[in-house]
C-alpha cells in the first residue's frame, strides 16, 4: 500500500532545502519505495495565501499523511502581526497539537569530518552522539491560562507550566525505549528544586524506572545540564526533558556538532505518524541566495524512513551518502573551513543524490 508524504516547504530557506530533500525521496521511490508526495502551505506561506498559518486543507492533508516533511516557518515579513494566534509559528505548533506529535527526537551527532567546525575543542566533541527526547505538546508553550492583561495599572504577561502524569509517562517510555536501544543510559532533566511541575516529572520517571532494569536513570537540573553539555557533552547518551527545556538544550547541543544546519529532527505520535524537519529556522537573511545547508533536511528524510516508513535500509543509505560527500570535502558556507570554497544548496543536494544512487 502506498504511503503518503505531505511536503510543507514553508518560508525563508524552507523551499530551497526541501527541494533537495524531495530529490532523495524520489530516488528512494525509484528503488521501489511506494510513496506519494503532496505539497501544501504552512506558516507565512499559508498566511499569504489564505490568511491563516495553518489552512484547513493543509491540516486535513497532514492528518491523512503517514509523514510530513517540513522546511521552516516564519520571517520578518510577518513579525508585525499583533495577534499571536495568526503568526507563522502557530502553524507549526498547530500541526504538533492536532497530530498529537508529543515525542520529539533530536539527535546531536558529530560527523568526524566536522570536528574542527565545532566551537569546542575536537577532543571534547569527537565521537559525540546524543539523542534528546523532548516532550512537545505540553508544558509552558501550551499551558493555560496564558496572556497579557493589566494589573494595578501595568501590563502583566503570564504563562502556565503544567504537565499531567500521562503526558510525562508517555514521553518517559519513549526515552526509556530509546536508551534501551542505545547504551542503556538515560538522563532526565528538570528543575525540581523550584518547579512543582518538574517535581511530578521526576516522580513519574522514578516510577517508570523499575520497568526498565537495563536502563540506568539519572537526574539533572536544567541549568547544570546546560553547563555539562558544554563542559563534558559525551557523558550524555539519551536526555529526556520537557518542552521548554528541550527547546533550549537541543539548540545548545546542535552547536557542539559544528552547525545547526546538520541536525534533523522527528516528532512522533503514538501511531508513529511523524513530522520531520531540520532543527534550524527559516534563516530569512540568506533566503533565496542558494547557500543554505540542505543536509539537516535530507537527514530528516532518513529519520522519516526509519521511524514512520519502516525503511531503515534506505535511511542508512542516506546517512552513508551524507558521510560520503563530507569525505569528498564538500561544504556549504555554515560548515566551510579556511581554504575551502563553499558549495551551493543545489550542489550539495546533487552530491548527496549521486552518492545515494552510487551505492
Amino acid at each position: 500500500m502506498s504511503r503518503k508524504i505531505l511536503v510543507l516547504p514553508g518560508d525563508g530557506i524552507g523551499p530551497e532545502i526541501t527541494r533537495e530533500a524531495v530529490k532523495i525521496l524520489n530516488a528512494c521511490r525509484e528503488t521501489g519505495l511506494d510513496i506519494d508526495l503532496e505539497e501544501g502551505l504552512v506558516g507565512g506561506a499559508g498566511i499569504d495565501a489564505h490568511g491563516v498559518p495553518l489552512p484547513d486543507e493543509t491540516l486535513a492533508s497532514a492528518k491523512a499523511a503517514d509523514a510530513v516533511l517540513l522546511g521552516a516557518v516564519g520571517g520578518p515579513k510577518w513579525d508585525k502581526i499583533e495577534d499571536l494566534a495568526k503568526r507563522p509559528e502557530k502553524g507549526l505548533l498547530g500541526l504538533r497539537k492536532h497530530l498529537n506529535l508529543f515525542g520529539n527526537l533530536r539527535p546531536a551527532l558529530l560527523y568526524p569530518q566536522l570536528a574542527s567546525a565545532s566551537s569546542l575543542k575536537p577532543e571534547i566533541v569527537a565521537g559525540l552522539d546524543i539523542m534528546i527526547v523532548r516532550e512537545l505538546t505540553g508544558g509552558i508553550y501550551f499551558g493555560q491560562p496564558r496572556g497579557i492583561e493589566e494589573r494595578d495599572g501595568e501590563k502583566v504577561g503570564f504563562n502556565t507550566y503544567v504537565y499531567a502524569e500521562h503526558e510525562i509517562e508517555r514521553i518517559g517510555r519513549v526515552a526509556f525505549e530509546m536508551a534501551r536501544a542505545r547504551s542503556g543510559k538515560l538522563c532526565s532533566v528538570d528543575k525540581a528544586n523550584v518547579l512543582e511541575a518538574t517535581i511530578l516529572w521526576r516522580e513519574v520517571m522514578e516510577r517508570l524506572a523499575p520497568e526498565y532494569p537495563d536502563v540506568e536513570l539519572s537526574h539533572m537540573y536544567v541549568d547544570n545540564a546546560a553547563m555539562q553539555l558544554v563542559r563534558a557533552p559525551k557523558q550524555f547518551d539519551v536526555i529526556v526533558t520537557g518542552n521548554m527545556f528541550g527547546d533550549i538544550l537541543s539548540d545548545a547541543a546542535a552547536m557542539l556538532t559544528g552547525s545547526i544546519g546538520m541536525l534533523p529532527s522527528a516528532s512522533l505520535n503514538e501511531q508513529r505518524q511523524g513530522m520531520y524537519e531540520p532543527c534550524h529556522g527559516s534563516a530569512p537573511d540568506i533566503a533565496g541566495q542558494g547557500i543554505a545547508n540542505p543536509l539537516a533536511t535530507i537527514l530528516s528524510v532518513a529519520m522519516m524512513l526509519r521511524y514512520s516508513l519502516e525503511a531503515p535500509v534506505l535511511a542508512e543509505r542516506i546517512e552513508r551518502a551524507v558521510g560520503s560527500v563530507l569525505d569528498q570535502g564538500l561544504r556549504t558556507a555554515d560548515i566551510a573551513f579556511e581554504g575551502t570554497t563553499p558549495v551551493s544548496t543545489q550542489t550539495m543536494g546533487d552530491a548527496v543524490l549521486a552518492a545515494f544512487q552510487a551505492q
